[in-house]
């Protein structure tokens, strides 16, 4: 298979980096930390994924928004994802932001799960892609 576009690989690299330490933060029981880099994981696959059709934005939301309206709904991705990633988001967002908004264990065990997911599905697709692009079978994770 060709090598995947060089800004799509070093994106990908990042979420495997985001993942890494998710994990690393879970088994150390810093879960707000673990749950933020779990969304970021996720982020940047997705992120991967709309550089795949030329698409960058500049916020997190129009990211997420951009990802569910040409890949959810499409159905190229599953439709939890929009709901995982809004959920990761949000724990995220009180993790990082609200001190008196403790992040359990089992949230940060689940974002961490679901971030891996994220990210073998974006993969997925995007080695689907490169295939097809040589003329192999559709892109679908």
């Amino acid at each position: 298979m060709p090598a995947m576009p060089s800004h799509i690989q070093s994106v990908l690299d990042l979420a495997d980096e985001k993942l890494k330490s998710a994990r690393i933060l879970l088994e150390a029981g810093q879960w707000r930390d673990a749950a933020s880099r779990a969304y970021y994981c996720a982020f940047h696959a997705v992120t991967a994924v709309l550089l795949s059709k030329g698409l960058s934005f500049s916020s997190h939301g129009q990211t997420l928004g951009a990802f569910n309206r040409e890949f959810v709904k499409t159905g190229l991705f599953p439709r939890e994802y929009g709901a995982r990633l809004g959920k990761m988001e949000r724990d995220r967002q009180a993790g990082d932001y609200r001190a008196t908004s403790p992040i359990a264990d089992t949230v940060a065990k689940e974002d961490v799960a679901m971030a891996a997911d994220v990210l073998a599905a974006c993969r997925r697709y995007l080695e689907a892609l490169s295939a097809a692009s040589r003329g192999g079978a559709d892109a679908k994770p």
